[in-house]
């Protein structure tokens, strides 16, 4: 018998190309699809679910990975696996920590997708060695510490140095170094410029925890 697939997805064509990926193997059948993780939970209550791809930035603001960590709660046997093509580091650290089953950034191969979940089903953890390097200005993703990304999301959540200061348990020195030190290894001449481009990149999202 089939594994029953829930798909989350607020995008279209991603969306489209799972369900096409999945209703072309024999081995999985999709149960349902959705637009949004905000109704995911309910849907595990109403139909079979075996299994779950998760996008984690939905247009709606609400969580994928919330999502996941209330059905992780409930529906322990549910297997998810969490899909995402932002690069943000914090997003495979929640996951890791809701307990989810198994990692994937986005790729548009149909093989590397079901074999993921081929290995989730079989009882493995799926997990990248780390998260896709993008750039921002002069610099790449690599190229910053955990302190500095901790202290950049916040600034594109539009926090002053002193909120940073009290949220990180640091100084506001401290605060305005690291963002000194964003500043000259990216190339942006103002903090906004920083925090905006920082957001479209993909490295950080603000408000997705």
């Amino acid at each position: 018998m089939a594994y029953q697939v829930m798909i989350v997805d607020d995008q279209t064509m991603p969306r489209q190309l799972f369900e096409r990926i999945i209703g072309a193997s024999d081995r999985y059948e999709v149960a349902v699809s959705l637009d949004t993780a905000k109704v995911a939970y309910a849907w595990c209550a109403k139909v079979k679910v075996d299994l779950i791809l998760m996008d984690v930035v939905m247009n709606d603001g609400y969580s994928g990975l919330d999502a996941a960590a209330r059905i992780r709660e409930s529906f322990p046997e549910i297997r998810i696996v969490i899909v995402t093509s932002m690069p943000d580091a914090m997003f495979m650290q929640r996951a890791r920590e809701i307990g989810v089953d198994s990692f994937w950034h986005k790729e548009v191969q149909a093989a590397p997708m079901l074999e993921v979940l081929d290995r989730t089903m079989a009882g493995e953890r799926v997990w990248p060695d780390s998260p896709p390097v993008t750039e921002l200005g002069l610099a790449k993703s690599t190229d910053f510490t955990e302190r500095e990304l901790e202290v950049l999301r916040l600034l594109a959540e539009g926090l002053t140095d002193k909120e940073i200061a009290e949220k990180l348990f640091v100084s506001v020195t401290t605060v305005r170094y690291h963002v000194g030190n964003l500043m000259g290894k990216t190339g942006f001449a103002s903090r906004t410029e920083l925090a905006v481009k920082a957001v479209r990149s993909g490295i950080t999202i603000p408000g997705i925890r």
